[in-house]
């Protein structure tokens, strides 16, 4: 069986990109249900699977995030990985999508897990707000503090992979990816076409899809009143050429095949010689 890959909640398990994307296995109500129901579940998935990789928010509530790891220590399993970038909702959602998209392919769990921390590199997480007063998340400027008190003041802020924000105005923009990509839009309480008629267009996306937004974002971004992008590489062929083309290395701890300079299952940081940073590796991965 492949490598599950596990959501914690259903609106973060986006619909197949293909004909392969494998379903996410969706940890319902991890924090709610009694530790024994939620521990016999993932004993489950351990046994069908071999692995499980679990996605999780940032801004998932900190209930949900002790269980995980009460689960992992109570299975005292190596074969789990709690996976928790710093990118938003919409952006985590895609990520584990794409690494539904790998599982289906021939790459070991290891080297899948780890993939997670090179591919976002190549992910582009925004959001058009109407006020940035409660954003802690992205640097905001006292300006823009007092701004973002105007009545009908718009921002257009990116997150990842590189902070940005500006008011939105005739002329603002934000910097956008050197490749060519498709971008989600995710609406939440906000109507402005600026995302799919002026951003997406800059950009230069290939394709474009509207999705119901996580239920975690208002709380990433600190209102509701948003509207969250997210451009991203949607082709199998192209994730598996950025995966595959990086060395692997074998962790000394638990043994598998890992890429970077951790292994996400155990943690165990290799010898410096025995793998580059992970910088390195992206500065040495082209795409497609």
């Amino acid at each position: 069986m492949p490598t599950a890959i596990a959501v914690t909640s259903a609106d973060m398990a986006l619909p197949p990109q293909d004909e392969r994307t494998l379903p996410a296995v969706v940890l319902r109500d991890v924090d709610r249900r009694p530790l024994e129901q939620a521990l016999a579940e993932m004993q489950t998935l351990v046994e069908h699977h071999g692995h499980v990789i679990v996605v999780c928010s940032q801004a998932a509530p900190t209930a949900v995030q002790r269980r995980l790891h009460t689960l992992r220590s109570l299975m005292e399993s190596d074969r789990i990985a709690l996976f928790r970038p710093d990118l938003p909702p919409l952006g985590l959602a895609v990520l584990a999508r794409q690494l539904r998209q790998l599982a289906s392919c021939d790459i070991s769990p290891g080297v899948l897990a780890s993939a997670g921390r090179l591919l976002v590199h190549y992910i582009h997480a925004g959001a058009l707000l109407n006020s940035v007063a409660r954003l802690d998340r992205v640097p905001v400027g006292l300006k823009s503090h007092a701004k973002s008190w105007v009545p009908g003041s718009q921002f257009g802020v990116l997150a990842h992979p590189e902070p940005q924000l500006v008011k939105i105005a005739p002329e603002a923009t934000l910097t956008g990816p050197e490749f060519g990509t498709w971008m989600l839009v995710a609406k939440g309480q906000l109507q402005s076409d600026w995302v799919t008629g002026t951003l997406a267009p800059s950009w230069k996306v290939q394709g474009l899809r509207e999705i119901p937004l996580p239920a975690e974002s208002p709380a990433w971004w600190g209102t509701g009143k948003l509207i969250e992008f997210c451009s991203y590489l949607p082709d199998l062929s192209v994730l598996y050429q950025l995966v595959t083309s990086v060395r692997r290395t074998r962790c000394h701890w638990c043994g598998i095949d890992v890429i970077g300079d951790r292994c996400v299952f155990c943690s165990a940081m290799p010898p410096v010689h025995d793998s580059p940073p992970l910088k390195q590796l992206e500065n040495r991965t082209a795409v497609g």
